[in-house]
């Protein structure tokens, strides 16, 4: 699991193995060549040792007690002492900052034998394998036994995750064993079962060792009919890049093609060849997305031609305001295909979630740039068929089963309130019971699967003239991530499955090669066809993206559209997990969690006099007390967590409006480790807010954790900055304190910044300008170039930043 999780380590024991053995049988002389994969298993064994714990205590020659911890502590004779492994080979002192963290270049042998004795205790009695004169005499043959099968499977396969966001849970019946954690494997170097049995019991065959390449494996999903084949791979941890995915290969099948979907991971090492390869992939942060990680991994390691022979089209999601790291995973990819012989075959298109409307982006490369690409390289016709690219949808009216299809599990809801006064806007607090096998650390999100509002819901019923209890089945033979070939609850149906707030795109307003259109239901010579075509060209930007008018609104306007249902329903992404930040500590109670958000309930922007309510902020806002929601934890980004060292490393924490809920939890685990004894480092938290009276959230909580000596808060009103020092806003308080700040910094401080796009860039610029103010004073003054150069050197390391849009 470990290598799985970490990529460019399964990579290098995969090349370390290419390299030593090759593609023929394993030999004893092997086993000494292989470095990389022996501290790959000394590493696991850190973290995971098969020994939990040994109990140690005085020898009995003497009555005298032993003093350990610099003769801090005193074991009398017949005292006794457990030591739990996993945590003493996680300790940062010996490991560092990243004692958590898989890294097994820490365990190569020039390292490893510097290890602190008892550490790991390598040169001993090998405490993973047991201790003392009860330590495993079979530990070598074990040892072997493990390089030799590790060193097998990673010659013949290619592994993945099943789920990528899988976090390793234990389950303990006579041994150990991880709880429900599957991987998909598939054959290296083109084989098949029977050459792999082959080669295990005679090794390879003549053919295999005189041949230079072997053809890559491809699997087309054919259906009797003469479609060419065509894969799309998505790289995405939120479902966006896999709704385009999905949408793209349903138009695919009414342009003569027959496209696979899948994740970029299983196209490591097969990559198809003589069929158009599209790429949509998002980055996070300058990473690939969990389902990508592996695939990015082995791309950076191709030398030479690697991909010769492949035609392709990378299509990337980001969002402008990570300026540095804006499309790096998409503009990688694209250049590493082309750098090692692969065909170009459209030019790279990209999607900037600033500008409001990912999916008309994609609309408009599909339509201008890819499908006529394609039609050059592959040859067939640019124009889509006739045939409908809608669903065919029978409409019944009995009972309503209900089939959710997601990967998350059920939480309750234990406490909710409003943390903000009268008329200010609301921000709300719920608290959630966990699945049992959920756990989390302070800084991670938690994914929540909504429900569209039933107000919406019941636009879309009034508006196709349904029945409320209509149920209805869908059938299609293409490409959905909707329930097909079984009746749903048409109401179940949009609330559960579909985002009915999705802003329309220009291919959703007018036949342009796409017949779901909605002016094609309207009279050809009457206004409404003509006010859309006039919304489809130079007013759509203004008018359609700017005020995120949504097909359900464009229905509702456009009363003499006669749209089918099943071309509506083809119309609309589907619903997509929303990611929030924990607000709260497990060490307060390991089996709930927090979140704190703002409710999203405006004016729409349209000026139709309606309502926009976010989708996900409202329905939590509606859960009640007993109810359950659908969840799932995410980890954040590594460097967004406490450090190992918190006695030792001080904090600087900002944030603004509901950017606070990460910084709850982390102080609440600082004042529950105080509590329980711990001395900590100093931490600064600055919050920005309205006013000190209606929009101070967690007022109480923070100011007894002040006390507690968890925190110093700083506050900036900015309806009242006469009681904040006369800061308005979170960086003029920042500002003021910087020689606080840059005091704490020089101790080793790790900054923090939680808020919406805005407070970063301020937060980010802010800390430029202490640097340079500082640089100086000290009589090194810096250039802008050099100032960027020191950002950049401590972003994502000492400057961890979690914005939202």
């Amino acid at each position: 699991m470990y290598l799985l999780k970490n990529p460019a380590t399964i990579q290098a024991a995969q090349k370390e193995v290419d390299t030593i053995i090759g593609k023929g049988p394993v030999t004893v002389d092997h086993m000494s060549k292989l470095p990389y994969i022996t501290a790959c298993l000394r590493e696991t064994l850190r973290l995971q040792p098969t020994a939990l714990a040994i109990t140690i205590g005085p020898r009995p020659e003497t009555d005298d007690p032993v003093f350990v911890g610099g003769g801090k502590y005193a074991i009398p004779q017949g005292a006794t002492i457990s030591a739990l492994l996993p945590k003493v080979h996680r300790d940062p002192a010996v490991y560092g900052e990243d004692a958590e963290a898989f890294r097994p270049e820490r365990m190569l042998d020039e390292k490893f034998n510097k290890l602190p004795k008892n550490a790991w205790k390598a040169s001993a009695s090998q405490l993973p394998f047991g201790n003392g004169v009860r330590a495993c005499i079979g530990r070598p043959f074990a040892w072997q036994e493990a390089l030799l099968a590790t060193a097998l499977l990673l010659q013949n396969f290619n592994f993945r995750l099943d789920d990528p966001s899988y976090k390793l849970v234990i389950k303990q019946t006579l041994t150990l064993k991880p709880k429900d954690f599957y991987m998909r494997a598939t054959l290296r170097h083109g084989k098949d079962v029977v050459h792999l049995e082959r080669s295990l019991y005679s090794g390879p065959s003549l053919e295999e060792k005189e041949a230079s390449e072997i053809k890559d494996i491809k699997n087309p999903i054919t259906n009797g009919q003469s479609k060419k084949p065509m894969s799309v791979f998505y790289g995405s941890n939120t479902g966006t890049c896999e709704a385009l995915a999905q949408s793209l290969a349903t138009a695919a099948a009414s342009r003569g093609y027959d496209a696979r979907v899948a994740t970029l991971d299983s196209a490591t090492d097969a990559v198809p060849k003589e069929e158009p390869v599209i790429i949509i992939t998002a980055s996070y942060e300058g990473e690939p997305p969990d389902n990508a990680a592996q695939f990015v991994q082995w791309l950076r390691n191709l030398q030479g031609d690697g991909l010769k022979g492949v035609q392709y089209a990378v299509f990337g999601c980001g969002h402008r305001d990570w300026q540095a790291t804006f499309q790096k995973i998409p503009m990688l990819i694209d250049d590493v295909f082309d750098r090692e012989g692969a065909k170009r075959i459209a030019s790279r298109g990209y999607a900037d979630a600033a500008a409001g409307d990912m999916f008309n982006d994609f609309d408009i490369w599909e339509d201008k740039t890819l499908w006529p690409a394609i039609s050059t390289a592959f040859g067939g016709s640019n124009e889509m068929s006739d045939q409908t690219s809608g669903l065919d949808v029978e409409i019944m009216t009995q009972a309503r089963p209900s089939n959710l299809r997601q990967d998350v599990q059920t939480a309750i809801v234990l406490d909710r309130r409003c943390l903000t006064g009268e008329n200010e806007p609301p921000k709300r607090h719920i608290k959630f019971k966990l699945p049992t096998d959920m756990s989390y650390k302070p800084g991670d999100y938690l994914a929540v699967l909504p429900v569209n509002m039933s107000k919406n819901v019941r636009r879309v019923i009034k508006r196709f003239g349904l029945p409320w209890d209509a149920m209805i089945t869908i059938k299609s033979k293409r490409s959905t991530q909707l329930p097909t070939d079984g009746p749903i609850s048409v109401f179940d149906l949009l609330a559960s499955y579909v985002e009915l707030s999705q802003p329309a795109t220009v291919k959703k307003l007018i036949v342009t090669k796409n017949i779901v259109a909605i002016s094609k239901t309207v009279p050809a010579d009457s206004s409404e066809h003509i006010e859309l075509k006039r919304l489809s060209t130079d007013a759509f930007t203004t008018e359609i993206t700017a005020k995120r008018v949504s097909p359900l609104d464009l229905l509702e306007r456009f009363s003499t559209a006669n749209l089918p249902l099943g071309e509506f329903l083809a119309m609309l992404p589907p619903l997509r997990i929303r990611q929030y930040s924990i607000s709260s500590s497990p060490l307060a109670d390991p089996t709930s969690c927090t979140l704190t958000w703002s409710v999203l309930d405006q004016e729409s922007t349209a000026g139709d006099g309606k309502r926009f309510l976010g989708v996900a902020s409202n329905y939590l806002g509606h859960l009640e007390k007993g109810e359950q929601a659908q969840v799932a934890v995410k980890p954040s980004h590594q460097a967004f967590h406490l450090p190992l060292a918190m006695e030792n490393t001080p904090l600087v924490m900002v944030c603004a409006g509901t950017g606070i809920a990460p910084f709850r939890g982390f102080v609440q685990e600082r004042a529950l480790q105080i509590e329980a004894g711990r001395q900590l480092a100093p931490a600064l938290l600055f919050i920005g807010c309205r006013n000190s009276s209606t929009d101070r959230v967690y007022a109480d909580e923070f100011d007894h954790w002040e006390k507690l000596g968890a925190v110093k808060l700083q506050y900036a009103y900015s309806r009242e900055s006469e009681k904040s020092e006369g800061c308005k806003y979170v960086q003029d308080r920042l500002w003021r304190e910087r020689h606080e700040v840059t005091d704490l910094f020089d101790q080793g401080a790790k900054v923090f910044v939680c808020g919406n796009s805005a407070v970063g860039k301020a937060v980010e610029e802010c800390a430029k300008k202490m640097y340079k103010e500082k640089a100086e004073a000290n009589g090194r003054a810096k250039s802008e170039e050099e100032v960027e150069e020191w950002f950049r050197g401590i972003r994502n390391e000492r400057f961890a930043s979690d914005v939202f849009a």
